[in-house]
């Protein structure tokens, strides 16, 4: 357990992370946390499709090798703590009793102030979902007294959810904007070393550049909001507790 606070990310593919809260890492690292990405599948067989097509063909585990590749450098350019692979496949994901186990047991050993994931629902990759239904599962088991008796159990972070691709098919709805302005040059560097999956560089800097947009209307606006020129938007789980508002 880190002496840092920390935080979690659990992300479906190893790129999940990168187009969708690669701000939100590289700003906490930045501000002292000790953020650790947990990667449950490479996506090697539904989300690295120019790799599939590349001349002369490829195989299964030359395009998880290419993909963990990718997710290593991209995390290293967000300056992350760690990056865990769990490698249990995808299209579709799936878990045994005991995957989420090892879960648990990770969460346990970050014991993160917050944790990110996915949408609730995603009709169009049910992957994501599914990363999110485990990790709300494995937040509640990290937190039993009777898991692993004598281990220390999880308090209650903050999960909170990452924007989705298609944001108004998800029901997706943000309550949260974090200004990255800051470390929007190590984000598009991360953008950059998802080289199977080009075709998304662009779109998330257009996704970036207008949640900027709404970080500025909903900090005050032209009465004197601050002037981020990028951000990224999160959906909170559970109640803040809070002192004021």
């Amino acid at each position: 357990m880190s002496e840092n606070k920390t935080a979690l990310v659990i992300s479906a593919h190893a790129a999940d992370f990168v187009w969708r809260c690669a701000g939100a890492i590289a700003l906490h690292e930045e501000k002292g946390y000790d953020v650790t990405i947990a990667c449950l599948s490479f996506g090697e067989r539904g989300e690295s499709a120019k790799l599939w097509k590349q001349e002369g063909g490829t195989t299964l585990e030359a395009v998880k090798k290419a993909r963990r590749i990718e997710a290593e450098n991209a995390a290293k350019a967000l300056d992350a703590h760690d990056i865990v692979f769990f490698d249990l496949g995808d299209y579709p994901l799936e878990v045994t009793r005991d995957d989420k186990f090892k879960v648990v047991d990770l969460i346990r050993k970050v014991q993160p102030n917050f944790m990110l994931s996915h949408s609730q629902y995603d009709p169009y990759n049910t992957d994501h979902s599914f990363a999110t239904t485990l990790a709300m599962e494995c937040r509640m088991i990290a937190q039993a007294w009777g898991h692993n008796p004598g281990e220390k159990v999880l308090g209650a972070p903050q999960l909170y959810l990452f924007e989705p691709h298609q944001t108004e098919q998800m029901g997706w709805k943000p309550d949260v904007f974090l200004d990255i302005t800051s470390v929007w040059d190590k984000k598009r560097a991360a953008i950059e070393c998802m080289q199977g999956q080009e075709h998304l560089w662009d779109y998330y800097t257009n996704v970036a550049e207008n949640r900027g947009n709404h970080f500025r209307r909903n900090s005050g606006g032209q009465a004197g909001g601050r002037p981020a020129r990028y951000a990224e938007g999160f959906q909170s789980i559970y109640p803040r507790t809070v002192d004021e508002l």
